[in-house]
Protein backbone atom coordinates (compact mmCIF):
# COMPACT_ATOMS: atom_id res chain seq x y z
CA UNK A 1 0.00 0.00 0.00
CA UNK A 2 0.97 3.43 -1.15
CA UNK A 3 -0.17 7.00 -0.58
CA UNK A 4 2.32 8.24 -3.32
CA UNK A 5 5.69 6.92 -5.01
CA UNK A 6 8.77 9.30 -5.82
CA UNK A 7 9.70 8.90 -9.35
CA UNK A 8 13.38 10.54 -8.97
CA UNK A 9 15.48 9.35 -5.88
CA UNK A 10 15.96 12.13 -3.19
CA UNK A 11 19.93 12.61 -2.96
CA UNK A 12 19.63 12.38 0.98
CA UNK A 13 23.70 11.31 1.38
CA UNK A 14 24.72 14.27 -0.81
CA UNK A 15 23.95 16.32 2.44
CA UNK A 16 24.76 13.70 4.88
CA UNK A 17 27.38 16.07 6.28
CA UNK A 18 26.00 18.59 7.51
CA UNK A 19 23.01 16.60 9.14
CA UNK A 20 25.95 14.14 10.70
CA UNK A 21 27.37 17.48 12.13
CA UNK A 22 23.89 18.73 13.51
CA UNK A 23 23.39 15.10 14.96
CA UNK A 24 26.85 15.46 16.54
CA UNK A 25 25.91 18.85 18.28
CA UNK A 26 22.68 18.00 19.63
CA UNK A 27 23.76 14.42 20.81
CA UNK A 28 26.99 16.27 22.55
CA UNK A 29 24.02 18.99 24.26
CA UNK A 30 22.14 15.94 25.39
CA UNK A 31 25.35 14.40 26.90
CA UNK A 32 25.93 17.53 28.47
CA UNK A 33 22.81 18.60 29.65
CA UNK A 34 22.55 14.82 31.85
CA UNK A 35 26.38 15.64 33.01
CA UNK A 36 25.48 18.86 34.51
CA UNK A 37 21.49 18.99 35.31
CA UNK A 38 20.39 14.84 35.36
CA UNK A 39 17.36 13.22 35.35
CA UNK A 40 14.34 14.54 37.11
CA UNK A 41 13.53 10.83 38.69
CA UNK A 42 10.23 10.20 39.93
CA UNK A 43 9.12 8.28 43.22
CA UNK A 44 9.49 5.03 41.92
CA UNK A 45 13.60 5.74 41.59
CA UNK A 46 13.46 7.92 44.19
CA UNK A 47 11.63 6.15 47.23
CA UNK A 48 8.38 8.04 48.91
CA UNK A 49 4.86 7.48 49.80
CA UNK A 50 2.07 5.14 48.58
CA UNK A 51 -1.62 6.03 49.24
CA UNK A 52 -4.44 3.91 47.76
CA UNK A 53 -7.94 5.92 48.60
CA UNK A 54 -11.31 4.88 47.76
CA UNK A 55 -14.66 6.74 46.72
CA UNK A 56 -18.10 6.21 46.84
CA UNK A 57 -18.10 7.43 43.43
CA UNK A 58 -15.97 8.40 40.73
CA UNK A 59 -13.46 10.71 41.95
CA UNK A 60 -12.63 13.42 40.78
CA UNK A 61 -9.16 13.42 39.73
CA UNK A 62 -8.19 16.75 38.63
CA UNK A 63 -9.40 18.78 41.79
CA UNK A 64 -7.44 15.73 44.32
CA UNK A 65 -4.47 16.71 42.25
CA UNK A 66 -4.75 20.29 42.52
CA UNK A 67 -5.61 19.39 46.67
CA UNK A 68 -1.98 17.78 46.87
CA UNK A 69 0.17 19.36 45.08
CA UNK A 70 -1.63 22.69 47.16
CA UNK A 71 0.08 20.83 49.79
CA UNK A 72 3.28 21.45 48.61
CA UNK A 73 3.70 18.03 46.87
CA UNK A 74 4.85 19.23 43.31
CA UNK A 75 6.09 15.93 42.40
CA UNK A 76 3.30 14.28 43.66
CA UNK A 77 0.96 11.56 41.41
CA UNK A 78 -2.64 11.31 41.40
CA UNK A 79 -4.05 8.38 38.80
CA UNK A 80 -7.13 5.84 39.04
CA UNK A 81 -6.00 2.48 40.22
CA UNK A 82 -8.31 -0.37 39.55
CA UNK A 83 -11.73 1.55 39.14
CA UNK A 84 -12.67 4.48 38.71
CA UNK A 85 -13.72 5.06 42.52
CA UNK A 86 -9.82 3.57 43.54
CA UNK A 87 -7.13 6.62 43.51
CA UNK A 88 -3.58 6.15 43.87
CA UNK A 89 -1.13 8.49 45.49
CA UNK A 90 2.29 8.58 45.00
CA UNK A 91 3.92 11.27 47.60
CA UNK A 92 7.92 12.36 47.33
CA UNK A 93 9.49 11.75 50.75
CA UNK A 94 10.14 15.23 52.59
CA UNK A 95 13.30 15.53 54.95
CA UNK A 96 12.09 15.41 58.36
CA UNK A 97 8.35 13.93 57.72
CA UNK A 98 7.56 10.41 57.91
CA UNK A 99 5.41 8.60 55.82
CA UNK A 100 2.50 8.08 58.70
CA UNK A 101 2.05 12.24 58.97
CA UNK A 102 2.28 12.77 55.04
CA UNK A 103 -0.80 10.17 54.76
CA UNK A 104 -2.41 11.77 57.48
CA UNK A 105 -2.01 15.68 55.89
CA UNK A 106 -3.15 14.18 52.95
CA UNK A 107 -6.53 12.35 54.09
CA UNK A 108 -7.48 15.08 56.14
CA UNK A 109 -7.42 17.23 53.15
CA UNK A 110 -9.49 14.94 51.53
CA UNK A 111 -11.93 14.40 54.07
CA UNK A 112 -12.96 18.35 53.62
CA UNK A 113 -13.87 17.57 49.49
CA UNK A 114 -15.51 14.22 50.65
CA UNK A 115 -16.07 12.75 54.08
CA UNK A 116 -16.88 9.16 52.28
CA UNK A 117 -13.30 9.09 51.18
CA UNK A 118 -11.93 5.58 53.04
CA UNK A 119 -7.95 5.20 53.13
CA UNK A 120 -7.56 1.82 52.01
CA UNK A 121 -3.82 0.93 52.07
CA UNK A 122 -0.29 3.13 52.98
CA UNK A 123 2.79 1.89 51.90
CA UNK A 124 6.57 3.23 51.74
CA UNK A 125 8.87 2.63 48.99
CA UNK A 126 12.02 3.27 50.04
CA UNK A 127 15.24 4.40 48.37
CA UNK A 128 16.82 1.10 48.08
CA UNK A 129 13.72 -0.40 46.12
CA UNK A 130 14.22 2.23 43.37
CA UNK A 131 17.85 2.06 43.16
CA UNK A 132 16.87 -1.48 42.14
CA UNK A 133 14.60 -0.58 39.88
CA UNK A 134 17.28 1.94 38.48
CA UNK A 135 19.52 -1.12 38.44
CA UNK A 136 17.03 -3.33 36.10
CA UNK A 137 16.18 -0.92 33.84
CA UNK A 138 19.83 0.14 33.02
CA UNK A 139 20.32 -3.65 32.23
CA UNK A 140 16.99 -4.30 30.52
CA UNK A 141 17.82 -1.10 27.77
CA UNK A 142 21.82 -2.75 27.71
CA UNK A 143 20.27 -6.03 26.80
CA UNK A 144 18.02 -4.52 24.21
CA UNK A 145 21.34 -2.82 22.49
CA UNK A 146 23.27 -6.10 22.74
CA UNK A 147 19.84 -7.93 21.13
CA UNK A 148 19.96 -5.53 18.17
CA UNK A 149 23.57 -5.80 17.39
CA UNK A 150 23.61 -9.48 17.36
CA UNK A 151 20.45 -9.24 14.92
CA UNK A 152 21.62 -6.90 12.46
CA UNK A 153 24.91 -8.50 12.44
CA UNK A 154 23.48 -11.91 11.92
CA UNK A 155 20.69 -10.56 9.14
CA UNK A 156 22.83 -8.06 7.44
CA UNK A 157 26.64 -7.05 8.00
CA UNK A 158 28.99 -5.30 10.97
CA UNK A 159 28.48 -2.32 9.00
CA UNK A 160 25.13 -1.76 9.25
CA UNK A 161 24.79 -3.37 13.09
CA UNK A 162 27.23 -0.68 14.01
CA UNK A 163 25.45 2.20 12.09
CA UNK A 164 21.91 1.02 13.35
CA UNK A 165 22.97 0.81 17.07
CA UNK A 166 24.60 4.14 16.97
CA UNK A 167 21.77 5.56 15.28
CA UNK A 168 19.06 3.96 18.10
CA UNK A 169 21.70 5.19 20.82
CA UNK A 170 21.77 8.53 19.21
CA UNK A 171 17.80 8.74 19.91
CA UNK A 172 17.59 6.89 23.12
CA UNK A 173 20.92 10.14 24.09
CA UNK A 174 18.10 12.58 22.44
CA UNK A 175 15.19 11.64 24.75
CA UNK A 176 17.68 11.51 27.71
CA UNK A 177 18.53 15.15 26.99
CA UNK A 178 15.14 16.68 26.55
CA UNK A 179 14.22 15.55 29.86
CA UNK A 180 17.41 16.47 31.33
CA UNK A 181 17.15 20.20 30.14
CA UNK A 182 13.49 20.20 30.77
CA UNK A 183 13.84 19.01 34.65
CA UNK A 184 10.53 16.73 33.28
CA UNK A 185 10.15 14.05 35.18
CA UNK A 186 11.32 10.50 34.43
CA UNK A 187 9.32 7.34 35.64
CA UNK A 188 9.07 3.39 34.76
CA UNK A 189 6.47 4.69 32.17
CA UNK A 190 8.80 6.68 30.57
CA UNK A 191 11.57 3.83 30.86
CA UNK A 192 9.07 0.98 28.98
CA UNK A 193 9.00 4.85 26.51
CA UNK A 194 13.02 4.56 25.46
CA UNK A 195 13.08 0.80 25.46
CA UNK A 196 9.57 0.82 22.87
CA UNK A 197 11.61 3.72 21.11
CA UNK A 198 14.50 1.67 20.77
CA UNK A 199 12.65 -0.97 18.85
CA UNK A 200 10.94 0.85 16.91
CA UNK A 201 13.70 3.14 15.38
CA UNK A 202 15.62 -0.13 14.66
CA UNK A 203 12.28 -1.43 12.33
CA UNK A 204 13.07 1.83 10.39
CA UNK A 205 16.45 0.78 10.10
CA UNK A 206 16.06 -2.68 9.01
CA UNK A 207 13.81 -1.81 6.22
CA UNK A 208 15.84 0.29 4.53
CA UNK A 209 19.14 -1.85 5.01
CA UNK A 210 16.66 -4.66 3.69
CA UNK A 211 16.05 -2.13 0.87
CA UNK A 212 19.64 -1.32 0.20
CA UNK A 213 20.37 -5.48 0.38
CA UNK A 214 17.76 -5.97 -2.56
CA UNK A 215 19.13 -3.11 -4.72
CA UNK A 216 22.64 -4.70 -4.55
CA UNK A 217 21.37 -7.51 -5.97
CA UNK A 218 20.10 -6.70 -8.81
CA UNK A 219 22.83 -6.52 -11.73
CA UNK A 220 21.25 -3.43 -13.16
CA UNK A 221 22.89 -1.88 -9.80
CA UNK A 222 26.31 -3.35 -10.14
CA UNK A 223 27.83 -0.27 -11.10
CA UNK A 224 26.01 2.24 -8.90
CA UNK A 225 27.76 3.61 -6.25
CA UNK A 226 26.68 3.23 -2.53
CA UNK A 227 25.58 6.52 -1.82
CA UNK A 228 23.36 6.34 -4.75
CA UNK A 229 21.60 2.92 -3.41
CA UNK A 230 21.38 4.24 -0.19
CA UNK A 231 19.46 7.18 -1.56
CA UNK A 232 17.38 4.75 -3.70
CA UNK A 233 16.10 2.67 -0.87
CA UNK A 234 15.45 5.88 1.63
CA UNK A 235 13.24 7.69 -1.72
CA UNK A 236 11.60 4.08 -2.27
CA UNK A 237 10.30 3.60 1.83
CA UNK A 238 8.90 6.96 2.36
CA UNK A 239 5.72 6.20 1.56
CA UNK A 240 5.63 3.40 3.63
CA UNK A 241 7.25 5.40 6.73
CA UNK A 242 4.45 8.12 6.11
CA UNK A 243 1.87 5.72 6.47
CA UNK A 244 3.47 3.90 9.76
CA UNK A 245 5.19 6.84 11.50
CA UNK A 246 2.17 8.95 10.66
CA UNK A 247 -0.43 6.12 12.15
CA UNK A 248 1.61 5.64 14.95
CA UNK A 249 2.12 9.32 15.81
CA UNK A 250 -1.43 10.02 15.77
CA UNK A 251 -2.38 7.29 18.34
CA UNK A 252 0.63 8.68 20.37
CA UNK A 253 -0.55 12.35 19.77
CA UNK A 254 -3.83 11.30 21.16
CA UNK A 255 -2.67 9.98 24.28
CA UNK A 256 -0.55 12.85 24.85
CA UNK A 257 -3.70 15.79 24.39
CA UNK A 258 -6.41 13.42 26.26
CA UNK A 259 -4.31 10.64 28.34
CA UNK A 260 -4.13 13.17 31.16
CA UNK A 261 -0.96 13.44 33.72
CA UNK A 262 -0.50 9.64 33.78
CA UNK A 263 0.49 9.20 30.07
CA UNK A 264 1.99 12.61 29.43
CA UNK A 265 5.33 11.99 29.58
CA UNK A 266 5.09 8.50 28.21
CA UNK A 267 3.54 9.99 24.84
CA UNK A 268 6.12 12.88 25.41
CA UNK A 269 9.02 10.36 24.83
CA UNK A 270 7.66 8.46 22.36
CA UNK A 271 6.53 11.23 19.87
CA UNK A 272 10.61 12.71 20.38
CA UNK A 273 11.82 9.49 19.95
CA UNK A 274 9.40 8.97 16.78
CA UNK A 275 10.26 12.43 15.07
CA UNK A 276 13.80 11.50 15.88
CA UNK A 277 13.55 7.85 15.07
CA UNK A 278 12.80 8.60 11.15
CA UNK A 279 15.82 11.30 11.10
CA UNK A 280 17.98 8.95 12.56
CA UNK A 281 17.28 6.03 10.13
CA UNK A 282 18.02 8.44 7.45
CA UNK A 283 20.98 10.71 8.20
CA UNK A 284 22.88 8.97 11.20
CA UNK A 285 22.57 5.18 10.34
CA UNK A 286 22.28 5.17 6.40
CA UNK A 287 24.96 7.76 6.64
CA UNK A 288 27.82 5.99 9.18
CA UNK A 289 27.24 3.09 6.81
CA UNK A 290 28.32 5.12 3.91
CA UNK A 291 31.03 6.49 5.50
CA UNK A 292 31.96 2.77 6.79
CA UNK A 293 32.44 2.11 3.49
CA UNK A 294 29.61 -0.19 2.85
CA UNK A 295 29.60 -2.29 -0.44
CA UNK A 296 27.94 -5.07 -2.59
CA UNK A 297 30.61 -7.30 -2.09
CA UNK A 298 30.07 -7.07 1.59
CA UNK A 299 26.26 -8.21 1.09
CA UNK A 300 26.76 -10.88 -1.18
CA UNK A 301 29.05 -13.55 -1.10
CA UNK A 302 31.01 -14.93 -4.01
CA UNK A 303 29.49 -17.85 -5.34
CA UNK A 304 31.01 -19.24 -8.62
CA UNK A 305 34.29 -18.41 -10.35
CA UNK A 306 35.48 -17.09 -13.96
CA UNK A 307 37.74 -19.15 -16.00
CA UNK A 308 40.96 -17.38 -15.12
CA UNK A 309 39.75 -18.43 -11.27
CA UNK A 310 38.52 -15.18 -9.48
CA UNK A 311 35.24 -15.23 -7.73
CA UNK A 312 32.43 -13.47 -9.05
CA UNK A 313 29.76 -12.02 -7.14
CA UNK A 314 25.76 -13.27 -8.10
Amino acid sequence: MEFFRIRRDIPFMRHALVFNVISTITFVLAVFFLATRGLHFSIEFTGGTVMEVGYQQPADLPRIRETVESMGFADSQVQNFGTSRDVMIRLALAKGDSSARQSERVMAELRQLDPQVELRRVEFVGPQVGAELATDGALALLFVVMGIMLYLAMRFEWKFAVAAIVANLHDVIIILGFFAFFQWEFSLSVLAAVLAVLGYSVNESVVIFDRVREKFRERAARTMPAPQVLDHAITSTISRTVITHGSTQMMVLAMLIFGGPTLHYFALALTIGILFGIYSSVFVAAAIAMWLGVKREDLLKPVKKKDDGEAELP
